[in-house]
């Protein structure tokens, strides 16, 4: 079973159109780099799952667990443009992968 997560950070408070925004880029960034499973995990039904983390700091150990365990992903940095600085990062997409190899960097972060 493949599946992709997508992290948010939860201390941005973002609208929620911001909020849908920031979740596709994510989800679409980190499935063009999903080479080798992503026509797999789209076939079988594309399952996405977003979760929030705390903050900047745990979006970025979840995105350095990521490149050490070679799980597609893609780290979104917002333009700036309305709500937030430019720069600032603002979700994770993690996979399409294996269920169990995302579970192990995502498992314990909070659904939304």
């Amino acid at each position: 079973m493949l599946k992709q997560v997508i992290v948010v950070r939860g201390d941005l408070d973002l609208p929620v159109g911001k909020l849908a925004s920031q979740v596709a880029h994510a989800s679409l960034e980190a499935a063009l780099r999903a080479d080798e499973t992503r026509d797999a995990w789209r076939e079988s039904g594309a399952e996405k799952i977003v979760v929030r983390c705390s903050d900047a700091s745990s979006l970025s150990t979840l995105h350095g667990e990521c490149d050490r365990l070679d799980i597609p992903c893609y780290l979104v940095r917002d333009a700036g443009h309305t709500v937030v600085e430019p720069g600032t990062a603002t979700a994770l997409g993690v996979g399409p992968a294996p269920e169990g190899v995302v579970d192990d960097v995502t498992g314990g972060v909070e659904l939304v």
